[in-house]
């Protein structure tokens, strides 16, 4: 926001602007980024940070080092700019990338991390770039594999792909962002039933199935049998599913049987 204001003036001779809104300065930044083969972040150039983890990993950044198991319930704020930030020790088999933050939230006070010796993740709501890079980055160093947490949606389906393939707008920076080997533990159309929350779904809406049929004509999701079914069969039961749809059956219940139950018998999508 601080580049557009930066660069916006009227043309001389002319009542024309440099940029009429943000969306048209944003644009400049994505050509930048493909034609000098750098990050914006790398310029400079950062979007608000959002998004935290947190574990049995220490890191350090600009001379601080910081335990992210003593953090608090909060965790570690994830930067903008991650590419400064170095692993100092870590203990972990995994990590684990969470969609909402409410369910971090809950996955921190049941001690899932500790109990499951995962890192936890989340970037509250999609995941931003600093976020997808830390992941990236955390992946490919410490050789970890992904899984990806997130809602039974046409929405949490493609918070996945982006985790897995990079976002259609930063398809030149896939190769820096995405996380090919990411796996998928839910929500799925199959724990509706699995698990009996027929009572705690929800109805889609007509901007949902809007959203899934666009979805069926992705190419990563057109290729695969398994997810060609999840969204057929979102479209046929008519309804979405969220993570904490799970305190219905206790709140515990998440992080005592529906995750560890789920991974260690390795029923997870790719």
């Amino acid at each position: 926001r601080e580049l557009y204001y930066n660069l916006k003036h009227s043309l001389p001779n002319s009542k024309d602007n440099t940029f009429e809104d943000d969306i048209e300065s944003g644009g400049v930044l994505d050509d930048l980024e493909a034609s000098l083969d750098i990050l914006r972040e790398r310029l400079h150039v950062e979007a608000k940070s959002r998004g935290s983890i947190y574990g049995n990993i220490v890191l350090e950044q600009a001379g601080s080092e910081f335990d992210c198991s003593k953090l608090g319930r909060g965790g570690w704020a994830v930067p903008g700019y991650v590419e400064d930030v170095e692993v100092v020790n870590f203990k972990a088999d995994y990590i684990l990338a969470v969609e909402n933050d409410a369910m971090m939230s809950r996955l921190i006070q049941e001690k899932f991390w500790k109990q499951n010796n995962c890192l936890l993740i989340t970037g509250e709501g999609m995941f931003p770039r600093g976020v997808r890079r830390f992941i990236k980055i955390l992946s490919e160093k410490l050789k970890l594999p992904v899984i990806a947490f997130v809602d039974g949606d046409p929405y949490g389906f493609y918070i996945y792909s982006v985790l897995k393939y990079g976002s259609i707008e930063l398809a030149h920076l896939s190769d820096r962002y995405a996380v090919p080997d990411c796996k998928y533990v839910g929500m799925t159309m199959d724990d509706i039933d699995e698990y009996s929350l027929q009572n705690v779904t929800e109805k889609l809406k007509d901007v949902d199935v809007k959203r899934i049929n666009e979805e069926l004509e992705y190419p990563w999701f057109k290729a695969s049998k398994e997810w060609t079914r999840q969204l057929n069969l979102m479209k046929q039961k008519g309804v979405r599913i969220e993570q904490q749809a799970l305190a219905s059956k206790s709140l515990e219940f998440v992080a005592k049987k529906y995750l560890p139950e789920k991974i260690e018998k390795e029923k997870l999508l790719d």
